[in-house]
């Protein structure tokens, strides 16, 4: 199958399967798995801070980070379309009594500095205390621009709020932008990274932050139930991607601009946005299910919803996208 629901779902290649099967373990609960240790710091290095905690997911590790900076009646500013906000189970609400006010988010995924500002609370007993501002990037597809981030960390910190990065594709945004990750998380307070999107592991995230930030996300981790054991059997798959696939999603980026500009050709088809490894379309509703049915009998298997995304990811090569054209082009022209 040809499969762009998502860059989730990658599959683990035959190397970076004998890189897990060859991995060094320990308990990483009592932080002895070498090759947990390993990951870790070298997250942490790679993004300029002080020291990194794995987790088996990015939400588990999003939701760490948000309890480690807020408390019970605390709120925290976050866009409407932020993966912390829509599509994580309203887990900080759930489970950590955090409240989340969202806010609107701008075409380029930006959150208007005079919105945050005119949403930080007064201090009254009426109000939550507002401790922090999350960002997201890439935010659907789309890199944030750098000067919006200097400008919206220093103007959180000058308010005396905490920052938080949701970075799951942090290193999508560092091809597309020639910015290296520090860069990037250059102003956040913690920055969340996830392994198992278009890094291709099966599996992994790592918050990173200063010391006492991750020990207490890592208090937090356990509550949550996210302490592992001989977990550098999992931390070695994203090592390996580490080292071999960050480069490559250059060619993600690459097939995913094939595919809006095939697809932009097609009467029937309207071609919203491409960023990053990501395309946004539309099909008319009638089209939706038929389309997606068509495509799913060809080996291609796609959403079908109001705003269809495809997502590349390196189980997807240039023939792959070729077809995906084609295909389309022939459910439109029966």
């Amino acid at each position: 199958m040809i499969d762009l629901r998502s860059d989730t779902v990658t599959r683990p290649s035959t190397a970076m399967l004998a890189a897990m099967t060859r991995a060094q373990t320990g308990d990483d609960v009592w932080g002895d798995d070498p090759t947990v240790v390993l990951l870790q710091e070298r997250v942490a290095e790679e993004t300029g801070k002080k020291a990194g905690l794995f987790f088996p997911s990015g939400t588990q590790s999003n939701l760490a980070a948000l309890m480690a900076h807020c408390g019970r009646g605390d709120e925290y500013l976050v866009g409407q379309a932020a993966h912390t906000y829509k599509f994580e189970g309203g887990g900080a609400a759930v489970l950590g009594s955090i409240q989340p006010q969202p806010l609107d988010n701008a075409a380029d995924g930006t959150i208007p500095l005079e919105r945050i500002a005119a949403a930080i609370k007064p201090v009254d007993d009426h109000f939550a205390r507002t401790r922090l501002l999350a960002l997201e990037n890439t935010i659907g597809g789309t890199v944030l621009p750098q000067d919006y981030v200097a400008e919206a960390t220093a103007f959180a910190h000058g308010r005396g709020l905490a920052t938080h990065l949701d970075g799951a594709r942090l290193f999508n945004a560092a091809v597309a932008s020639g910015h290296p990750p520090a860069a990037l998380a250059q102003g956040f307070d913690s920055v969340s990274i996830c392994f198992s999107k278009g890094l291709g592991a099966p599996v992994g995230s790592v918050l990173v932050g200063s010391e006492a930030l991750i020990g207490e996300a890592r208090r937090w981790r356990k509550t949550l139930g996210g302490g592992m054991r001989q977990a550098g059997v999992l931390a070695a798959a994203c090592l390996y991607a580490l080292d071999h696939h960050v480069a490559r999603l250059a060619d993600d980026h690459a097939h995913a601009a094939r595919l809006a500009a095939g697809l932009a050709q097609i009467d029937g088809v309207t071609v919203v946005s491409q960023a990053t490894n990501m395309v946004f379309a539309r099909f008319a509703p009638e089209d939706r299910a038929p389309l997606a049915a068509w495509l799913t009998d060809r080996g291609i298997l796609t959403g079908a919803g109001e705003q269809t995304r495809l997502v590349t990811h390196l189980d997807v090569d240039a023939d792959d996208i070729d077809t995906v054209v084609a295909a389309v082009r022939a459910y439109f022209a029966r």
